[in-house]
Protein backbone atom coordinates (compact mmCIF):
# COMPACT_ATOMS: atom_id res chain seq x y z
CA UNK A 1 0.00 0.00 0.00
CA UNK A 2 1.22 3.47 -0.85
CA UNK A 3 -0.11 6.82 0.34
CA UNK A 4 -0.63 9.35 -2.46
CA UNK A 5 0.18 12.96 -1.63
CA UNK A 6 0.43 15.85 -4.07
CA UNK A 7 0.58 19.63 -3.82
CA UNK A 8 -1.55 19.75 -7.01
CA UNK A 9 -4.64 18.87 -4.95
CA UNK A 10 -5.80 20.33 -1.64
CA UNK A 11 -4.59 18.76 1.58
CA UNK A 12 -7.03 16.53 3.43
CA UNK A 13 -9.38 18.44 5.76
CA UNK A 14 -9.57 15.56 8.23
CA UNK A 15 -7.83 12.40 9.43
CA UNK A 16 -7.37 10.79 6.00
CA UNK A 17 -5.08 10.93 2.97
CA UNK A 18 -5.65 12.28 -0.53
CA UNK A 19 -5.39 8.81 -1.98
CA UNK A 20 -4.08 5.28 -1.71
CA UNK A 21 -2.52 3.01 -4.32
CA UNK A 22 -2.38 -0.77 -4.04
CA UNK A 23 -2.09 -3.56 -6.55
CA UNK A 24 -2.44 -1.26 -9.54
CA UNK A 25 -5.58 0.40 -8.16
CA UNK A 26 -5.77 4.05 -7.13
CA UNK A 27 -8.43 5.19 -4.67
CA UNK A 28 -8.97 8.91 -4.14
CA UNK A 29 -10.61 10.47 -1.14
CA UNK A 30 -13.53 12.76 -1.89
CA UNK A 31 -12.32 16.02 -3.37
CA UNK A 32 -14.03 19.25 -2.50
CA UNK A 33 -13.75 22.06 -5.06
CA UNK A 34 -10.83 23.70 -3.30
CA UNK A 35 -8.27 25.37 -5.53
CA UNK A 36 -4.93 24.01 -4.22
CA UNK A 37 -3.05 27.17 -5.24
CA UNK A 38 -5.37 29.69 -3.57
CA UNK A 39 -7.20 27.64 -0.95
CA UNK A 40 -10.50 29.04 -2.26
CA UNK A 41 -13.56 26.77 -1.99
CA UNK A 42 -15.45 27.26 -5.27
CA UNK A 43 -19.20 27.70 -4.88
CA UNK A 44 -20.40 28.09 -8.49
CA UNK A 45 -21.46 24.53 -9.38
CA UNK A 46 -19.83 24.54 -12.82
CA UNK A 47 -16.51 25.94 -11.60
CA UNK A 48 -16.73 23.69 -8.53
CA UNK A 49 -17.33 20.55 -10.62
CA UNK A 50 -14.30 21.26 -12.79
CA UNK A 51 -12.11 22.00 -9.75
CA UNK A 52 -13.13 18.79 -7.96
CA UNK A 53 -12.42 16.79 -11.13
CA UNK A 54 -9.02 18.46 -11.52
CA UNK A 55 -8.21 17.58 -7.91
CA UNK A 56 -9.18 13.95 -8.45
CA UNK A 57 -7.09 13.75 -11.63
CA UNK A 58 -4.06 15.32 -9.89
CA UNK A 59 -4.14 12.54 -7.29
CA UNK A 60 -4.58 9.84 -9.93
CA UNK A 61 -1.69 11.24 -11.96
CA UNK A 62 0.54 11.52 -8.87
CA UNK A 63 0.06 7.77 -8.43
CA UNK A 64 1.03 7.13 -12.06
CA UNK A 65 -2.49 6.86 -13.45
CA UNK A 66 -4.23 8.70 -16.27
CA UNK A 67 -7.63 10.16 -17.03
CA UNK A 68 -8.42 7.11 -19.15
CA UNK A 69 -7.56 4.86 -16.19
CA UNK A 70 -10.39 6.29 -14.08
CA UNK A 71 -12.93 3.47 -13.89
CA UNK A 72 -15.49 4.60 -11.30
CA UNK A 73 -16.57 8.04 -10.12
CA UNK A 74 -18.84 8.91 -7.20
CA UNK A 75 -20.32 12.40 -7.14
CA UNK A 76 -22.02 13.94 -4.12
CA UNK A 77 -23.98 17.14 -4.76
CA UNK A 78 -25.69 19.54 -2.40
CA UNK A 79 -28.55 20.11 -4.89
CA UNK A 80 -29.64 17.46 -7.41
CA UNK A 81 -31.13 20.28 -9.48
CA UNK A 82 -27.51 20.96 -10.52
CA UNK A 83 -27.34 17.51 -12.17
CA UNK A 84 -27.47 18.91 -15.74
CA UNK A 85 -24.75 21.48 -15.09
CA UNK A 86 -22.55 18.84 -13.43
CA UNK A 87 -23.08 16.49 -16.38
CA UNK A 88 -22.08 19.15 -18.91
CA UNK A 89 -18.77 19.88 -17.16
CA UNK A 90 -18.17 16.16 -16.49
CA UNK A 91 -18.72 15.25 -20.15
CA UNK A 92 -16.37 18.02 -21.31
CA UNK A 93 -13.71 16.94 -18.80
CA UNK A 94 -13.77 13.23 -19.69
CA UNK A 95 -14.45 13.57 -23.42
CA UNK A 96 -15.04 10.18 -25.01
CA UNK A 97 -13.92 8.31 -21.87
CA UNK A 98 -16.98 7.34 -19.83
CA UNK A 99 -16.24 5.85 -16.39
CA UNK A 100 -18.94 4.08 -14.40
CA UNK A 101 -20.56 6.67 -12.14
CA UNK A 102 -22.98 7.43 -9.35
CA UNK A 103 -24.37 10.86 -8.47
CA UNK A 104 -26.35 11.43 -5.28
CA UNK A 105 -27.72 14.42 -3.43
CA UNK A 106 -26.54 14.69 0.15
CA UNK A 107 -27.79 16.78 3.06
CA UNK A 108 -24.49 18.53 3.62
CA UNK A 109 -20.83 18.37 2.62
CA UNK A 110 -17.71 19.36 4.55
CA UNK A 111 -17.06 23.12 4.56
CA UNK A 112 -20.58 23.51 3.12
CA UNK A 113 -19.27 22.57 -0.32
CA UNK A 114 -21.62 22.26 -3.28
CA UNK A 115 -19.96 19.09 -4.64
CA UNK A 116 -17.48 16.39 -3.68
CA UNK A 117 -16.04 13.84 -6.13
CA UNK A 118 -14.06 10.63 -5.56
CA UNK A 119 -12.73 8.03 -7.97
CA UNK A 120 -11.20 4.60 -8.41
CA UNK A 121 -8.61 4.25 -11.15
CA UNK A 122 -6.21 1.65 -12.50
CA UNK A 123 -2.61 2.18 -13.55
Amino acid sequence: MKVIDTKKAPAAVGPYVQGMEHGGFIFTSGQLPINPETGVLESDIEVATEQSLKNVLAIVEEAGGTLEGIMKVNIFVKDINDFGKVNAIYEEFFGSHKPARSCVEVARLPKDGVIEIEAIAVK
